[in-house]
């Protein structure tokens, strides 16, 4: 059974909220993050990162001054290491399940985010997460691996995604006992 669940897809299919749905109706104990808008009057000014634990951290925005930029916005490099790299190393010790959302343009810019999540797919530990579509060496790579079940997202099929993923994590709940 594969240990690590990506999720891809277009923008906007509901990855995120399949992954926040599934974390909330799992039986054990889920850490790492989940990436999620921030808006302002209905315009989107930037993306948060969110811990299961607790801790956020501005990721990108458009008020940021950095050298690494994804189209209008400035990636904050030093949050995300201290933040969500560390929510990651934190949920392969503590945690059942390693959430990484998402394994992206913007995440990518950090040998530490990328390094832990090479770490985290090697280690045997059960990893859920999201993945860019767009093609990448190293993305397309992680896709590649053998312990790697990819699944595209689309709005059509949301909810078999979903159910296939509460069953993967059932399924790998029960192996534990």
């Amino acid at each position: 059974m594969n240990r690590v669940y990506l999720l891809t897809g277009r923008p906007g299919t509901g990855k995120t909220s399949i992954i926040k749905q599934a974390v909330a109706g799992m039986k054990g104990r889920a850490g790492g993050f989940y990436t999620e808008e921030i808006r302002s009057q209905g315009v989107r000014e930037g993306f948060r990162l969110v811990t299961l634990g607790g801790p956020t951290a501005i990721l990108a925005h458009i008020d940021i001054h950095s050298q690494y930029r994804v189209s209008k916005y400035g990636v904050d490099l030093d949050s995300l290491d201290r933040v969500g790299v560390s929510a990651l190393y934190q949920a392969a010790e503590d945690c059942d399940l390693v959430v990484i959302d998402e394994i992206g343009k913007m995440e990518l810019f950090s040998a530490n985010f990328r390094e832990a999540v090479l770490h985290i797919i090697d280690s045997g530990k059960k990893v859920l997460g999201t993945i860019m579509l767009s093609p990448n060496p190293w993305t397309d790579a992680i896709k590649r691996q053998p312990q790697v079940n990819l699944v595209s997202v689309a709005r059509a099929n949301y909810q078999q995604v979903l159910e296939e993923l509460l069953q993967w994590l059932k399924d790998t709940e029960s192996l534990k006992m």
